[in-house]
């Protein structure tokens, strides 16, 4: 008998490196729940990976606002009744011609609010059932920026928000149980409207450490930092 195939929400996930996500574990077989706070774009975004033959499902996702968390959470119980497989990938990337020392506060504030809050946001409403059920891979998409080993000046809220993912992650994983698997990744740099035309990595490449720890085995690790399947310093 045939496994039941994992169910998987991909957030920030209309274009770029979490559309990708989204098509490389549909490919899997995984079923994919396509979150994204502009609804147009991610159904469209949904509808294309369904036209390819992935099985993905618009949902919308806003994860700064906790009522739409909590929408997009009595969403999967009613149409799915679980999740698997739970990727925060979305983020905002601010000016960083700015110092620290200058950046508007606000900046800062609304940097953390959708890359540490909204990723916590999401593992509080999903991870521990994930513990209940003995099954979980949780993956935060984070940044070579939030790298304290080689963390310098430059793009300091978002560097200070990814180096407070990677500490979500380290916290999330000892607190989940050893059946969540919860990981942080470095995609590189990578060819989307974050990362610009001049950048050297496909978003082909930039999913594949994602897809990997997104689908782990019961034997895999928790609690580490990778890029391209290898661990890194923090």
């Amino acid at each position: 008998m045939a496994a039941e195939p994992k169910i998987a929400l991909v957030t920030g996930a209309n274009r770029g490196i979490g559309l990708e996500v989204c098509r490389q574990l549909a490919g899997l077989g995984l079923r994919v729940i396509l979150t994204a706070r502009d609804p147009r774009r991610g159904a469209e975004a949904a509808r294309l990976l369904g036209r390819e033959g992935g099985d993905v499902t618009f949902c919308p996702l806003d994860v700064t606002d906790p009522a739409s968390v909590d929408a997009a959470q009595a969403f999967v119980a009613q149409q799915f009744g679980r999740l698997d497989v739970l990727v925060n990938n979305g983020a905002i990337y601010p000016d960083d011609s700015v110092s620290l020392l200058d950046v508007p506060l606000a900046t800062v504030d609304e940097t953390l609010a959708v890359n540490l809050y909204g990723p916590l946001r999401l593992c509080r409403a999903f991870v521990p059932e994930m513990g209940r059920r003995g099954y979980g891979r949780v993956v935060n998409v984070s940044s070579s920026s939030g790298q304290l080993s080689t963390m310098g000046g430059g793009a300091g809220a978002y560097a200070i928000s990814k180096a407070a993912l990677n500490a979500l992650t380290r916290v999330v994983a000892a607190e989940a149980g050893r059946s969540v698997k919860v990981n942080a990744v470095d995609p590189g740099w990578v060819r989307t409207d974050m990362g610009g035309p001049g950048a050297p990595r496909s978003v082909a490449q930039g999913a594949d450490t994602i897809v990997w720890l997104a689908t782990l085995p019961d034997s895999g690790p928790s609690g580490g930092f990778f890029r391209d399947r290898r661990p890194m310093d923090w």
